[in-house]
């Protein structure tokens, strides 16, 4: 399964969730957003929303403000 993080093509053996993504990238999940082809993925659904061939992933840090 090949995808593109943030422009970097990945390849792995099988499609995966986001949070099994973030966990493979040691990434926090605090202050982070993630869309996949240019949907936000809810929070919440992390667990559930899988990352399939050929999707294309943004990790960006969440920042508030105003």
């Amino acid at each position: 399964m090949r995808i593109t993080v943030n422009d970097d093509v990945m390849i792995f053996t099988e499609p995966l969730t986001v949070s099994a993504l973030l966990a493979h990238l040691e990434r926090p999940v605090t202050g982070v957003a993630v869309a996949v082809n240019q949907r936000i993925a809810v929070r919440d659904e992390w667990s559930n929303f899988i990352i399939s061939d050929g999707d294309q992933v943004l990790l960006f840090q969440a920042i508030a403000g105003g």
